[in-house]
C-alpha cells in the first residue's frame, strides 16, 4: 500500500485502510462504575478485544493503538506497574489468537525502559506474527510523536556522519523513511475516545492529513458500533490533501 494521498478531488468512500486510535477513559469509567482503576484498565483491554476483531472485520489493514505514551510514566507508580502488568498477560493471552486471526503484532516506541522480561516477551510475539498478512495490529508504547521526530533526525545525522547521505538529500521523504511507521501508511482515520479533543502527542508527523473523530464514548465501552459510526463519518468527508478540486465546466 502507498503512503501517498491519493489524486486531487477523491473523496473518501470506501472504509478507512489504516485507523489510530488514542484510547481515553479507563479510569474516568472505573469512577463511574464504582470500581478501582485497575478494574477500568482491564475493562479496556476486552475493549481492544473487540475493536480488533470489529477492524478486521471490516477490512481495515492497520490499527495503530496508543497503549502507553512516553508521559505515562509519570503517573502513580502502583498505577503504571499495573499497565505494564496488564500488558504482559495481554501479550501471553492474545498471541494465540493473533496467529489463529492471521493478524501481525508490531510494536512502536521505545523499549530500552521495559524489563528485560517484557521485552524479550515483545521480540517474541512480533517474532511469531510476522508472517501473518490479514491484518497488522500496530500497538504504541512508551511512545511519543516528538520523540518519534527526534529520533529521525538522530538516525539522519548520524547517516551524513558516516557519509551514508548528504546534508542536502534530507526532505520530508528522507524524515519519513526513518519515523516508527516508515513501512506503513499513515492513518486515513484517527479516532479518540473519553471525549478530549487532542492528539496528546501520538503520531503527530503522519496525522498531518488524517481525519480526526473524536467521542465522548469511554474507551472500554467501545464495540463494533462506535467503529461503525466513526467510519461512516470518514466516508461523508472530502480528503483534498491541502488542494482544491476543480469546478467542472461541462466542457469537453
Amino acid at each position: 500500500m502507498s503512503s501517498h494521498p491519493p489524486p486531487q478531488g477523491v473523496n473518501a468512500t470506501v472504509a478507512p485502510k489504516h485507523i489510530a486510535i488514542i484510547m481515553d477513559g479507563n479510569s474516568r469509567w472505573a469512577m463511574r462504575e464504582g470500581v478501582a482503576t485497575a478494574s477500568g484498565h482491564r475493562a479496556g483491554v476486552e475493549a481492544v478485544r473487540r475493536v480488533v476483531e470489529a477492524c478486521s472485520e471490516r477490512g481495515v489493514q492497520v490499527l495503530t493503538l496508543f497503549a502507553f505514551s512516553s508521559e505515562n510514566w509519570g503517573r502513580p507508580k502502583s498505577e503504571v506497574r499495573a499497565l505494564l502488568a496488564l500488558f504482559a498477560r495481554y501479550l501471553r493471552g492474545e498471541l494465540e489468537q493473533l496467529q489463529q486471526d492471521n493478524i501481525r503484532l508490531r510494536f512502536i516506541g521505545r523499549r530500552d525502559r521495559f524489563s528485560s522480561a517484557l521485552q524479550r516477551l515483545m521480540a517474541h510475539a512480533e517474532s511469531a506474527t510476522r508472517n501473518n498478512s490479514r491484518a497488522t495490529l500496530v500497538l504504541a508504547i512508551d511512545y511519543g510523536g516528538r520523540w518519534d521526530i527526534a529520533h529521525a533526525a538522530r538516525e539522519l545525522a548520524q547517516q551524513v556522519i558516516e557519509g551514508k547521505r548528504s546534508v542536502e538529500s534530507i526532505d520530508e521523504g528522507a524524515v519519513q523513511g526513518n519515523l516508527s511507521l516508515a513501512d506503513l501508511p499513515a492513518p486515513d482515520l484517527c479516532i479518540r475516545s473519553g471525549g478530549d479533543l487532542r492528539i496528546s502527542n501520538f503520531l503527530i508527523w503522519q496525522f498531518a492529513y488524517s481525519e480526526l473523530y473524536f467521542t465522548d464514548c469511554l474507551w472500554p465501552d467501545f464495540d463494533a458500533d462506535t467503529i461503525k459510526s466513526a467510519c461512516a463519518e470518514y466516508t461523508r468527508r472530502e480528503r483534498r490533501f491541502g488542494v482544491r478540486a476543480l469546478p467542472t465546466t461541462g466542457a469537453p
